[in-house]
This record gives structure tokens, sequence and C-alpha cells, in this order.
């Protein structure tokens, strides 16, 4: 009898410590933290939702769609976002998310128009004196598209005549194929504008980094997260991406590297550098006519990345904080209006300067504040703790953390002057995940201690060190699918509570694939026909260079020399046993005395990278010729991996 007792309380005690985690409510530790921040801002203040309201025209109420019928963007979408905010988001996020919300075609000015809400970031319609000038046409066709055309509609009709790239993200000129065609673009018809290295920064970004980043980029903007209180709420940038292909044109004009003077159909341009800051190719713009200062993304209605979550070079602060006090002492004197590539402008002089004052001020603080303690010994991590907030941040709501932060800023600031090592030993060749996670577990007596420890953190409403603890036992062994359940409903926490809408989407979405899979399928494709065939050849053989795998190649390799006669791009290819190296050539018709001659099309060799044409078929077709040693090409091709736009990332 006794020991039928004693079995039973095992059990209850067994049960207990395994019991399921809660998913999709905030705990009481999360309540109280969400309570907290209401209490420290100023939550109800009003101005910028005046502002954000300010001179609207007209809205679209349907859902934008693709041309392949899907749906590009929902305006109905973050309609849920009003009123108080729920236990499950930030109230300062919250708030951001509202701001977000409101879409339709405002006018800045006559004469300067805004489409927002319908993309992460907005298009700025200018009138010239014939035609649009096309600031940024967001990320995908479809909403640039509707965009225009509700211009044309409340506004009169008038062409295109130019399209400026502010700087080199994908946001900014993907969906560039809505507002201009590429035989308009070739023709000189319309002119596309944009600063120096602006296409070797896009390439860079889009193409050879484009798969690991697309992957990413699931996280920081949550594509695959439903849209609601427990879900997705807004990115702070702003809602979210559209959905559909992106394209890639480049620019006709090229703004040089000290910023110049330009009159675009009739409208002064004084276009200032602003590069290296918030993108490696950037320009900012003020034009006198309208007393009006365009920063890009350079001074947005947030604190922005240093270093990005989807993945990106690290971003100097320093520099970034000058260039902003550049704007300011040139312009801020003279101008009555800051608008930006996102979110909502900021009308009157002093407000304006205010608004510049502050956002330089943040990047400073995070670059001084983060060298201040570096220097005296503190490790990235420590001084991430330890950061701090400048007293502004408790009333100006712009530089607040809603897509950078503070904490991961100041990390990105510590690893462009001293790199990934913090100078301990220990950390310079540390042990990899799964090898680490399985030391971890055991030291600590096995899983189903490691889980009490966990739970107990969780409990008590340490989420950080729950997440560390759960994610070892995961690590540990994939099959468990208790500490999956645990760690899923950890992140959630932790995403309840972030102010940034960047961190409350990798949290979340490290939730959902934690119950449900790693099932999601991209909303955006850089690697589509559109940007392949945009970039020049050599820089697309760069690329496919990154998938060489040195274990797959067969033979001694060789010289292969690609022709593409219809681009008038030639490359040759130095094809080694471990590397695989591009170089430009000129274009001749002739054989060049390589191994192996290849001439085909660049808009076949699209098709056949793309796997829509086989080289085979193309033989046929009489649309693909090799010459020489016709084995190299299927040897180079062999050794190319194929890549996996749907990796692991919160299990191994």
């Amino acid at each position: 009898m006794i020991k039928a007792v004693i079995s039973l309380l095992a059990l209850a005690a067994a049960s207990a410590a395994h019991a399921e985690p809660p998913a999709g409510v905030a705990t009481e530790a999360t309540k109280t933290a969400n309570a907290g921040v209401a209490d420290q801002l100023p939550i109800d203040d009003q101005t910028d939702f005046e502002n954000a309201n300010r001179g609207f025209l007209a809205k679209i109420e349907e859902p934008i769609l693709n041309e392949d019928g899907s749906v590009a963007w929902d305006p109905s979408a973050f309609d849920f976002v009003q009123g108080q905010a729920p236990d499950t988001v930030n109230p300062s996020l919250w708030r951001q998310g509202k701001l977000n919300s409101i879409h339709g075609l405002f006018e800045v000015v006559p004469g300067i128009y805004q489409f927002r809400g319908y993309d992460l970031a907005q298009m700025t319609l200018i009138a010239g004196k014939t035609g649009w000038i096309v600031i940024d046409p967001l990320t995908t066709p479809a909403p640039a598209k509707a965009g225009l055309a509700l211009a044309n509609k409340m506004l009169g009709e008038r062409p295109v005549v130019a399209v400026i790239f502010s700087h080199s993200h994908g946001d900014h000129f993907g969906g560039v194929a809505g507002v201009a065609s590429s035989d308009d673009i070739q023709s000189g018809k319309i002119q596309v504008i944009a600063p120096h290295g602006w296409l070797a920064e896009s390439i860079g970004e889009s193409v050879i980094a484009g798969t690991a980043m697309n992957r990413r980029v699931q996280f920081q903007f949550g594509t695959a997260l439903p849209v609601g209180k427990t879900g997705h709420v807004g990115g702070g940038l702003g809602q979210k991406l559209s959905s559909g292909d992106v394209a890639l044109v480049p620019p006709t004009k090229s703004i040089n590297k000290d910023g110049e003077t330009l009159v675009v159909d009739g409208i002064a341009f004084d276009f200032m550098d602003a590069g290296e800051t918030e993108a490696p190719a950037e320009l900012v713009f003020y034009l006198p006519q309208f007393k009006a200062l365009h920063t890009a993304e350079v001074v947005t209605r947030t604190f922005h990345n240093v270093l990005t979550p989807r993945g990106a070079l690290v971003r100097d602060t320093l520099k970034w904080s000058k260039v902003i006090d550049m704007m300011l002492a040139r312009y801020g004197a003279k101008s009555d209006v800051l608008l930006a590539s996102h979110h909502w402008p900021t009308w009157g002089r002093d407000n304006l300067q205010t608004t510049l004052k502050n956002q330089r001020g943040i990047y400073r603080y995070v670059h001084d504040q983060t060298m201040r303690q570096a220097n005296q010994g503190a490790t990235m991590h420590e001084i991430a703790e330890n950061i701090g907030e400048p007293d502004f941040a408790l009333t100006d709501f712009g530089v607040r953390d809603y897509y950078g932060t503070l904490n991961h800023n100041s990390k990105a600031v510590y690893q462009r002057y001293f790199g990934w090592w913090d100078a301990n030993p220990a950390l310079y060749n540390a042990l990899p995940p799964v090898e680490a996670s399985r030391k971890y577990v055991a030291a600590m007596g096995g899983a189903d201690k490691t889980l009490a420890i966990g739970e107990k953190a969780f409990d008590e409403g340490d989420y950080r060190w729950a997440a560390t603890i759960f994610n070892h036992l995961v690590f540990a062994d994939t099959s468990n699918e208790t500490a999956k359940k645990w760690l899923a409903s950890t992140y959630e926490q932790l995403g309840f509570q972030a102010e940034a809408g960047t961190w409350r989407n990798i949290y979340l979405v490290g939730a959902k694939e934690l119950r449900e899979g790693n099932n999601t399928k991209d909303s955006i494709s850089t690697a589509n026909g559109k940007v392949l065939s945009g970039i020049p050849a050599v820089d697309l053989f760069d690329a496919l260079a990154t998938r060489f795998n040195p274990g797959k190649m067969q033979g001694e390799g060789g010289i292969l020399h690609f022709s593409f006669p219809d681009r008038n791009e030639a490359v040759r290819i130095d094809l080694g046993k471990s590397v695989m190296f591009p170089r430009a050539q000129p274009y001749t018709a002739g054989s060049d005395g390589s191994d192996t001659q290849i001439t085909i099309s660049r808009a076949m060799f699209t098709k056949m990278l793309l796997r829509e044409i086989s080289p085979v078929e193309l033989l046929q077709k009489k649309e693909l010729t090799i010459t020489g040693n016709t084995a190299l090409m299927a040897a180079m091709f062999a050794a190319l991996d194929e890549v996996d736009p749907q990796f692991d990332i919160v299990t191994p």
C-alpha cells in the first residue's frame, strides 16, 4: 500500500514537472512587464497620429493582387490594431503598429505625395513639369502599380518620367516594374537615378547572400506569422513586406560620391551622399522649390538597425550621426517639412530640427557609450546589458527600439571595432552548438533534470534563462518534443514583451517553427528571372561561385569562356579543383583560345539556371553552342551545390 502511494506521488510529481506549457496567452510576468512600459511612456500622446493622418486624400480598401492572382497586400489585415494594447503585445510596439497601419495617398505639400501603408516602405511621388518622379517604388510591383494608379485617379494622369532609388535595399527598388517598363527605361523615356555603388551593393545583398538572407528575413519580418494579437502586429519600420517577385533594374544615372545638384523634369534636387550609414549606397536630398528634406532611410520614426537581423554589413554609427548632423547644418534652417521612405512626415522647422538632433543623438549615444565601456574592458554582452538609454528616448517615440534596439545595436558597434570575439580565450574556439548542448545537458544531470530547471525558470518569469536551458535540450536531442514545446512557449513570452517588431517576429517565428515545423514558403524571391537577368554576368558568376563545392569537382578543371552576344558580355572562368574564379572579359565573337567556349544569350542562360530549360534542349534548339572540352561545363555545374532556402534555424 505504501509503495502504491509513493508511486502515485511520484507519478503526480512527474506529471506536474512535465505539464503542458501555456500557448497563446500572456503570463503574469509578461502582463506585469508590459504594464510597466505603458506607465513609463506617454503612450496616449496624439502628435504622431495627427501627422500620420495629415494630408489624407484617398485609400485602397480592397486587396492588391499580383499578376498570378495571389495577394500582394491586404489593406484590412491590420484593422485589428486599434484601441488599448492587449496583454500579448508591448504597448509601445502596439502604438507604433497603429501608426503604421494608417494607409492611403497623402499630400505632404502641394506637389509632393506619399503612398503609405501598403508595404514595409512607402513610395513618394513628386509632380514634375511633365510627369511623375517616383521615389522608392516599394518591394514588389503590384502595390507600386496600385499606388501610381490611385495618384493618377486623384491628382490627374501623368506619365512616369524618372525613378529614384534612395538606397540599395530591396524594399526601395524591387517594385520598379509596377511603375516603369524595361523598354521605357532602356529607351531613355524614364530615367533611373541611384547613389554611386548602388548596383554592386544591391547585388551583394540580393544575389550573393540572397538565399541565407531570405531565410533570415522570414524571422526578422515574420513573413509566415499569422496577423493578430498573438502573432504579427508590425515590424516597427512598417507593418510588413508585400508579397511577390522583386525586380532589379540598373540605374541610368548615378549620383557621385560628393553629391550633386540635378534638375529632373523641372524639379531641382540637391543630392547629398549618405552611403555607409543605413546602407552602403544611399542618398538623401533637399528640394528647394518645396523647402522639403527627404531623408531616405537615414532618419525615420524609429531607431534603426546597426546590424540588421536578416544580415548585412555592419553600419557605421559614428558616420551615421555625422551625416545626420550634416543634414541638420545644411538643410535644417531652411526646411519646412521632413519626409522619408518609411513612416509619416514631420512638419515645422523647430520640430524638424528636434527630430534631426534626437536622431543624430541616438546613433552617437550607442556609439560612444559602447566604446566608453569597451575601453574599460567590458565585453559585448556586458555592454548590451548596461547600455541604458538617453534621456530624450523617454519623450521622443521616433528613437524608440521598434526596429533596431540599443541592446543589439551596441553589439553591432562592438563587432565593427573588435569583431565577434570578446577576447576571452574560452570563447575563441568554442564547441559547436550541438556538441556543446549535449555536454551541458549531461552536466546538468540529463534531460529530465534539465527540463525541470527550465520549467522553474519559466515559472519565475526568467524567460531568457529558460530559453537558454530549453534550447540546449532541443539541440542535444531534436526528438525531445516536450523541450520543443517549452522552448516555443518561452519564445512566445519573450515575443509578447518585445518593444521591437523585429524581436517579436524573431521570437514568434521561432515558436511557430518549433510547434509546426519548418515549412514556410518564401513570400518574396530574389532568385527570380527578373533579378538574375538584371545583373552583370560576372556578378552572376560570382554568386554561382559561392555554391562551388570542391568535394564534387571531377577532373583537373580548366578555362571556360562564356559569351553572351545579346548583352555584349563575356566571362572567363578559371575552374580549379578547389576554386572557381570568374573574371569579366571584353566580348568577342570568336574563340579566345580557352579550353571551352560557350555561347548563349543571357535570357536562355537565366532560364537554364532556373531549370526552365535543360542544356540538351538548348543545344537541340541551337540556343547554346559549346566547343572545345565540352565536358568541362558539365563538370562545373555538377560541382555547384543545390541550396535549400528553408534550412533549419531553431533546430540543428
